[in-house]
């Protein structure tokens, strides 16, 4: 399985860049590939300062090793040894009114010393993160994900969609990074779902990606903005700064295991803003984003 899940990310990521660069019409993504000392590496693509993306990233890596402490700790497990392979995604566009976007699909083993794998799940997602709400831009993406469940269970649209709420949210603000999508982890084989179907949902969520949000892209990409607006953009790319740095699972699970700085940190936008006690204008369009993200929404 771990061989054929990195060979469909490594396609995955050929099928993105090369869509996104034309998206952009200016830049091209720079390849940058890497090795871990203790095992593995990765292939990172950036994108930075496009007449689209000002900065954005589609990142595979496979590593593996001994299962370092402080996650054997975590996993409940004693001299494991785990092999982890995924791709991840971030792209933040230059004007405000076009959102920003996070996915990342992923495959983990764990293995006893004597090499049999005692564990072994798929997880991912994708989300949007707006700075100005255009509803129908949220319908469009909740659908397309909505459609990509559907083939597989009824169940796992709102399912993986409530996840994504409660995940995405940044509870030292009380309020969602964004309008959500989908998060799904520990995908494991039961009575319901063999690994190989596992591997069918979570590839189906991988090839609706760029449905889901080039279309978006294309729509806003340019619409007129005012300088405040760009400020007010570069004020909400801070809550998501907060959020990867403080809350997100898989930027922790890097610096733990040694990853690579670069390519964990890649998700950082270029220029963000802390203001001091900012609150958007009453009856403002920042307000009703602010309103929408307080509590999660039903989009489709």
């Amino acid at each position: 399985m771990k061989n054929k899940f990195y060979q469909y990310i490594q396609d995955l990521q050929d099928h993105i860049t090369s869509k996104l660069e034309i998206v952009d019409g200016k830049a091209t993504f720079q390849e940058d590939i890497w090795k871990r000392p203790e095992g593995g590496g990765g292939r990172t693509r950036v994108i930075e300062n496009g007449k689209v993306f000002e900065k954005g990233g589609v990142n595979i890596s496979a590593v593996h090793g001994k299962l370092p402490e402080s996650m054997q700790q975590y996993f409940g497990v004693n001299d494991a040894n785990f092999f982890a392979c995924g791709l991840s995604l971030v792209l933040h566009p230059k004007n405000p009114m076009t959102p920003t976007v996070h996915a990342n699909w992923r495959y983990f083993e764990m293995y006893n010393q004597d090499g049999d794998i005692v564990d072994q799940w798929f997880g991912g997602g994708q989300d949007l993160t707006p700075y100005y709400l255009f509803e129908e831009d949220a319908i469009h993406f909740h659908h397309t994900c909505k459609t990509a469940c559907d083939k597989h269970n009824k169940t796992f649209y709102p399912k993986y969609k409530k996840r994504c709420d409660e995940y995405f949210y940044n509870s030292h603000r009380n309020e969602g990074r964004g309008i959500g999508g989908l998060f799904f982890d520990y995908c494991k084989a039961s009575e319901d779902m063999s690994m190989e179907q596992w591997y069918g949902f979570v590839t189906e969520v991988g090839n609706s990606f760029l449905e889901a949000y080039v279309p978006i892209v294309e729509k806003r990409k340019n619409l007129p903005y005012s300088k405040s607006q760009r400020d007010w953009q570069e004020i909400r790319r801070g809550r998501y700064v907060e959020f990867n740095l403080v809350h997100d699972k898989g930027t922790l699970f890097g610096l733990k295991t040694n990853g690579r700085i670069e390519s964990i940190l890649m998700s950082l936008p270029p220029h963000v803003q802390w203001v001091y006690d900012h609150h958007p204008e009453p009856g403002s369009e920042e307000e009703k984003l602010i309103n929408t993200l307080k509590k999660p929404k039903n989009w489709v």
